[in-house]
């Protein structure tokens, strides 16, 4: 399976981002709005952080073949996504 090759992410990592949806499940039925809020926040620092990395690999000249492996998807939907955030 192409997901099988993605890169690990570092098990510290998977626990908080684990931490994370378990406690904005918890606030979309106790307090949604916060939830969405909290959503809201976390989206436009995802947008920031995924344009430096996408910039970053751009700059490295990584190969879009390595890209898709390391995402663990196609070289198309790679390219999909480093261009939705190269050009914002």
């Amino acid at each position: 399976m192409i997901r099988d090759a993605a890169v690990q992410l570092p098990a510290e990592l998977v626990v908080l981002l684990a931490e994370l949806v378990r406690r904005l499940e918890g606030l979309a039925a106790e307090e949604p709005l916060v939830a969405l809020k909290a959503l809201a926040d976390l989206r436009y620092v995802i947008a920031e952080v995924c344009q430096d990395a996408a910039y970053e690999l751009a700059a490295q000249q990584v190969p879009i073949e390595e890209i898709a492996t390391g995402l663990g998807t196609s070289e198309t939907a790679a390219r999909t996504y480093l261009y939705s955030y190269l050009h914002p």
